[in-house]
């Protein structure tokens, strides 16, 4: 069975680049019939947040992307780590360092002075004499001292390192007791049963050290799978002001779950030519072999272009309560269909649609001075009185065809282009001179809200 899990830190809210391997855990375990599990790595209870945790869970519900069991919280499991120091103590596999911080520091010094790699040095590696006093001990793992640690990895290939020119003997568990990440991370990759591994490459480097423990205590070493980091468009590292910002803003910025992780399954991931996956076919065309293995552009044009695809094909009843969280209760309104559909074509975002929304079904406070220096010219007054009385007259106005009737008699009985009533109408309904079609902003305000707007308008230009 296929067990592949998800491991952030909660040191910080979970950004698109962890969403992204997530998604690429997540989509493998399903298409395989396996398991996708979530563990929280909160083993540094300095830098930790409870809240962060918590939004990382919540950015999951969000999304829709179920864990199979229980999350596991490394904080939670320091008896079991301890276990498997003790037993690696026992074997002779690793052993106690009384090296104080001021050794470690004139050792770092005199390597950094003579331009070598600052590393452990093993004075204590095989050790039999008194312990220092005063000293509370770390323990150390007995790393190879040369030969080749080699990585099969999915995306990158065969990756070898040699031991002299990256290991040391590095601490596994540190003088409080408490375990260090390589060392826990190993212990539960196992122990929970993850046979793939998925993860950006910046932990290649500490892969090595994985495979040491695994080797140490016997266990599978599971397949890797590192992808290549997300740049923007220049090349660099994504700042917050690319995108590497918290997952649960794509919400607030108006992005749907859909959209946004159609966007991420592309990133560093193809099918051929196809752009837009729905779930099922993400489960069903995704295989981690086909990662790039250079690294991807993150586009926020793209991002709004898929974003606007899922809003113009979502159905209405769907999409009123999608705009819930942004102050429209849509659901009951009697011209929902009329004014979604009005929008739809328009908004890149859910918020933006909230916006486009408000500006139909409240009337504007002022008018554009410019857009009303351009509409309001030659007879535009009475063009507008004579659609106003109208509309007044006529007692059955319900669809956008019976306004734009309306609108036509205009044209025809004054002998003028469509423009010269449609200018000056538009900035009386909406107060600018852009916005969806005025036959359907007619219908959605309705009969008096129509002749109210004009006669505001025509007040205020009079």
């Amino acid at each position: 069975m296929v067990v592949t899990r998800f491991a952030p830190s909660p040191t910080g809210y979970l950004h698109i680049g962890g969403l992204r391997t997530a998604l690429f855990s997540y989509l493998w375990a399903r298409k395989n019939g396996g398991k996708f599990l979530l563990r929280i790595e909160d083993t540094d209870k300095a830098r930790n947040s409870q809240e962060a945790a918590e939004a990382i869970v919540k950015a999951f519900h969000w999304l829709g992307l179920e864990h199979d069991g229980e999350i596991t919280y490394q904080s939670q499991r320091d008896d079991i780590y301890a276990i498997y120091i003790q037993r690696l103590l026992d074997e002779g596999k690793a052993y106690r360092c009384y090296m104080s911080k001021e050794e470690l520091d004139a050792l770092r010094e005199a390597q950094t002075a003579n331009k070598e790699r600052a590393k452990y040095d093993g004075r204590y590696r095989d050790f039999t004499g008194v312990p220092p006093e005063g000293v509370e001990p770390v323990v150390r793992i007995k790393a190879p001292l040369s030969g080749e640690i080699v990585v099969r990895d999915g995306v990158k290939g065969d990756v070898v390192f040699k031991a002299e020119d990256i290991l040391d003997d590095f601490v596994i568990a540190r003088g409080d007791g408490s375990p260090t990440y390589n060392f826990v991370v190993a212990i539960d990759d196992h122990l929970m049963g993850v046979t793939e591994v998925i993860r950006g490459d910046d932990h290649l480097s500490n892969t090595p050290k994985q495979i040491v423990v695994y080797e140490a205590l016997g266990f599978a070493v599971p397949k890797f799978y590192h992808v290549p980091m997300i740049h923007n468009h220049e090349g660099k590292k994504l700042s917050k002001r690319d995108g590497a910002t918290d997952v649960m803003a794509y919400k607030e910025m108006g992005y749907t779950p859909q959209a946004l992780l159609n966007f991420l399954v592309r990133l560093g991931w193809s099918n051929g030519d196809q752009e837009i996956f729905s779930m099922d076919e993400m489960m069903e065309c995704f295989n981690p072999k086909n990662i790039n293995r250079s690294a991807s552009i993150y586009n926020t044009e793209k991002l709004d272009w898929l974003n606007s695809h899922y809003i113009k094909n979502t159905p209405n009843e769907e999409l009123a309560e999608l705009l819930e969280p942004y102050g429209l209760l849509l659901t009951s309104h009697d011209k929902k269909e009329i004014l979604l559909d009005a929008l739809k074509e328009r908004a890149k975002t859910l918020k933006e649609m909230a916006q486009l929304v408000n500006e139909i079904i409240i009337a504007p406070e002022s008018l554009d001075e410019k857009a009303v220096e351009k509409a309001f010219k030659g007879d535009a007054k009475e063009v507008l009185e004579n659609f106003a009385a109208k509309v007044s007259a006529c007692s059955e106005l319900h669809l956008p065809s019976d306004y734009h009737h309306l609108m036509e008699e205009v044209v025809k009985e004054m002998n003028i282009g469509f423009g010269k009533i449609g200018q000056p109408l538009r900035v009386a309904l909406l107060g600018k001179m852009s916005g969806p079609g005025l036959d359907s902003v007619m219908a959605i305000i309705g009969k008096d809200e129509t002749i109210a707007r004009v006669k505001s308008a025509l007040a205020q230009i009079a």
